[in-house]
């Protein structure tokens, strides 16, 4: 298949918009270091999130909520290093955005700032408003988040499947609006009905990304240690795994462990 952006030296929002507009899907993953976000710009993804999921993935933490602000830029300034081609967003982390908006701005300034990434992206419609509004102000980039927000896990008690009842899904495909008309360049989509998540791709002339939202949104995005197969304890049924590397590193390691006790490594070619 051709894909209609591959002569892009650069992704930016308005590829991610002129990809809507000529059918084209958008591939999305997850990179939280410079090797593994060095190793997903040479494929020609087109956005890699520098999500708050390293929570869960690097830190080991139940939910996203624990990760700071300074550990986002942290793992967020490692993967720009790595990144020549592909859109580079960062999560504002719980804390940093909600209900003070003067907040958000300094905590999206700094991203931005020491970073080098692209955008931001922050969970939440009409309540973040005022927040999406004022870092838009100063130029940065939003990319919206509805559906399963995991930041607020503690509210919906549960990792189910969001706006599966009427006035919950009216409220998405209203907030929907609400984040296109404030101005966000994309919004993610998260464990949502799979005809509620085409109706809002039909609805809004910003690209949609799903995850465990249907084919019918503009692109998708996984977890990069999910689909390959690393975090093996984590199998929703969106998730299609790609590889089998947590096993293949654990063989690995255990061939290592092997080979230093029997005294094959290194052997004489390996020595100086």
């Amino acid at each position: 298949m051709a894909y209609l952006q591959t002569d892009v030296t650069k992704v930016t929002t308005r590829v991610l918009q002129n990809m809507k507009l000529h059918g084209e899907k958008i591939a999305m993953l997850t990179a939280y270091d410079y090797s593994m976000a060095r190793l997903l710009d040479s494929t020609k993804i087109d956005v890699v999130l520098v999500g708050d999921s390293a929570a869960n993935v690097m830190e080991g933490h139940k939910t996203t909520l624990p990760i700071t602000l300074d550990e986002m830029i942290v793992y967020a300034t490692s993967v720009v290093r790595a990144i020549d081609r592909a859109l580079v967003v960062v999560d504002m982390p719980f804390g940093t955005y909600q209900g003070n908006s003067k907040q958000a701005l300094a905590s999206a300034i700094r991203i931005m700032k020491e970073t080098g990434a692209d955008a931001v992206k922050l969970e939440g419609g009409e309540e973040v408003l005022e927040s999406i509004s004022r870092i838009l102000t100063a130029g940065i980039p939003v990319m919206g988040h509805l559906g399963l927000t995991p930041q607020s896990i503690n509210k919906f008690g549960t990792y189910a499947v969001r706006a599966t009842e009427a006035d919950e899904a009216e409220r998405l495909l209203h907030d929907a609006h609400v984040l296109e008309q404030a101005g966000c360049f994309s919004m993610v989509l998260e464990k949502i009905p799979a005809k509620l998540a085409a109706q809002v791709t039909k609805e809004v002339k910003i690209p949609t990304i799903g995850i465990g939202a249907g084919s019918e949104v503009d692109g998708q995005v996984l977890v990069l240690q999910d689909m390959l197969g690393i975090t093996q304890q984590f199998k929703p049924r969106y998730l299609r795994t790609y590889g089998t590397f947590g096993d293949d590193i654990a063989n690995a390691v255990r061939r290592y462990i092997s080979d230093v006790k029997n005294l094959d490594f290194p052997n004489e070619r390996e020595q100086y």
